[in-house]
């Protein structure tokens, strides 16, 4: 890529970024203040140029180099490429389904702990493999679960835990994963929305037996649409490619053959012996792949993770504290031990308030100001879920109060000090307005 034809092109898409900035003053009630999005410069854009010009159209070197710099720093060994976070978590669960783990591995109508209030991906997978989900409860104010609730729903059949950090918020994961070995269970981390947040001075994602990532726009970094596997564990790692990778044995990567130096030398199941290893498949698996493309957009996002991760934790801080003391709002509360790098900032409305959510969530689109619900609230009051086979553990009522209730705002690097202040002043002057 040194050649003088490329660097005159990409310094042209520099230029051409650099034309196309809209970067004007901040008008209140006229410029949107989404709740997510990416944040992209000019070294983004010529990235994703530099590996269009090499015509790098499938998952190569790229797309490896990527891997190996997000899992080292995520302090992880292993890092698989995925075309998306939803994928990651498909990925992550079906490899707890291998042959392979003997025993250990998941079979249809073994269970799989997890929260009913969350975003659909992290439970689908559960499904789509024959197992059960068991759905536990959540606190209001940090939006995750407790360790004594997955103890709690625990039951003979149960083989895994699988669970999002909220928003960014640390459930309590040592003590999590402590239950885990207890009970000789998976854990997987949904770490879609937190990466860089700590637990105990640990990374979110290194706790369980395999971590998620999403590189979709509203997360902490974006390629687009992309997502990641990571773990330390290099038996999953290599049973988690195979899934990824149509279920083959081999794991030559594409247009590389022979790296084992015996690839016309296996003897597997009723194929005749030396059946090419490029297509010996030992799992019924998916092609779940990314682009070089999408890579080289990682990698310089990559680059900007500290900033990003700064800019969210400072956005948060500020709403956390202007918006301190109004009445009627349950603002959130990080997980005790834990620094998230936080996704989005939850409200929740008191059930006794003067107003409704929605009232609130109108009034603040009517000043362009954009929210979300956390995310589908209460999975089994959706549409989806009412004739899937699933537990419930105790009582999901703070599930139902998310559902009914809690809304959130953007907190991304894309927001800026005066948007904070707009958002802050806009619901201060709704909430005021409905006193008494």
């Amino acid at each position: 890529m040194n050649d003088p034809a490329t660097q005159s092109i990409l310094e042209q898409t520099r230029k051409l970024h650099r034309s196309r900035r809209t970067d004007g003053a901040f008008v209140p009630g006229v410029t949107p203040i989404l709740a997510s999005g990416a944040v992209l410069d000019e070294d983004d854009r010529a990235a994703i140029v530099a590996e269009a010009l090499e015509l790098h159209i499938a998952s190569g070197d790229t797309a490896l180099r990527f891997e190996r710099e997000f899992a080292r720093a995520l302090t992880l060994r292993k890092a698989h490429l995925t075309n998306s976070g939803s994928s990651a978590n498909l990925l992550a669960l079906s490899t707890l389904t291998s042959p392979k783990l003997g025993e250990r591995r998941l079979r249809p109508g073994d269970e799989v702990i997890t929260v009913a209030a969350g975003f659909p991906t992290t439970v689908n997978p559960i499904l789509q493999n024959g197992l059960t989900p068991v759905f536990v409860d959540v606190d209001l104010a940090t939006c995750n679960t407790t360790a004594d609730r997955v103890a709690a729903a625990i039951g003979p059949r149960t083989k895994a835990i699988m669970l999002a950090h909220a928003l960014g918020n640390p459930f309590p994961a040592a003590e999590i994963a402590q239950l885990a070995t207890d009970h000789d269970l998976f854990l997987i981390e949904d770490n879609c929305d937190a990466v860089w947040s700590t637990y105990q001075d640990r990374y979110t994602g290194t706790f369980g037996d395999l971590a998620t990532v999403s590189f979709y726009p509203a997360h902490h970094l974006t390629m687009g649409e992309g997502g990641c596997l990571l773990t330390d564990n290099l038996a999953l790692a290599k049973i988690a490619e195979s899934f990824r990778d149509w279920g083959r044995d081999c794991w030559c990567p594409p247009g590389e053959d022979n790296k084992c130096l015996k690839r016309f030398d296996h003897r597997m199941a009723e194929l005749p012996h030396g059946y090419d290893h490029k297509y010996i498949f030992s799992h019924v698996g998916y092609n779940l792949k990314t682009t070089d493309i999408q890579a080289g957009l990682g990698l310089s996002q990559l680059r900007k993770l500290a900033d990003f991760v700064a800019a969210r934790k400072r956005n948060w801080r500020r709403l956390r504290a202007e918006l301190d003391g109004l009445p009627w709002l349950l603002l959130p509360e990080p997980t005790p031990g834990s620094d998230p790098s936080w996704f989005g900032f939850v409200i929740t409305v008191d059930p006794a308030a003067p107003f409704a959510r929605r009232e609130l969530v109108r009034f603040l689109d009517s000043r362009r100001i954009g929210t979300r619900l956390l995310f589908a609230g209460n999975l089994t009051r959706q549409p989806a879920y009412q004739d899937q086979r699933y537990r419930i553990a105790a009582d999901l009522r703070n599930s139902d109060v998310i559902t009914e209730q809690s809304f959130w705002i953007g907190v991304y690097p894309g927001v800026t000090g005066e948007m904070i202040d707009y958002m802050v002043a806009s619901i201060s002057e709704f909430v005021t307005g409905r006193r008494g």
